[in-house]
């Protein structure tokens, strides 16, 4: 009959997926010494053929920085995640990011959630890499990141938890 709606469950995040297209390479190659050191935390870096960030899986939007160049989510596992658009991109003050969400919304896995212009990040003479870390890695002692290939948007898998 259905006269109550059940409440979805949240399944447990498994995967994350590429959040870009392009070349994934491990933290440890970030030409940032911050991201590269891990003081943040561990992850990877996408070297992007493309200019739109989607969510890598299920979660919600926690932080996004004033500068567009960043933002947060958090899963359902506790997993707390923050995805950087370029090296010292917050320079930019904004100029060439454009969020296409809002803190707090739940997303799906490969929703749009920021567009950058490559070519002005470039022609600034910053790096375009776009690094995924997972900031309470603690939690997570069995997390494995892949990367040493080319990755499709939505498609390849960058990180088994």
């Amino acid at each position: 009959m259905g006269f109550f709606k059940r409440k979805e469950k949240e399944e447990a995040v498994k995967e994350l997926k590429a959040y870009v297209s392009g070349k994934v390479i491990p933290i440890t190659e970030v030409s940032d010494p911050v991201f590269s050191s891990k003081a943040l935390g561990d992850g990877i870096a996408i070297c992007p053929s493309g200019n739109t960030i989607t969510a890598p899986c299920g979660g919600e939007i926690s932080m996004i920085a004033e500068t567009s160049h960043a933002f947060g989510m958090t899963l359902s596992n506790g997993a707390e995640l923050l995805i950087h658009v370029g090296i010292d991109t917050v320079s930019l003050n904004g100029e060439g990011f454009r969020v296409l969400t809002e803190q707090g919304k739940k997303v799906k896995q490969g929703e749009p959630l920021l567009e950058f212009d490559r070519a002005l990040i470039e022609s600034k003479g910053l790096a375009t890499d776009c690094i995924m870390i997972v900031t309470n890695m603690d939690d997570f002692a069995n997390l494995k990141f892949i990367s040493g290939m080319e990755a499709e948007q939505n498609e390849t898998k960058v990180c088994i938890f």
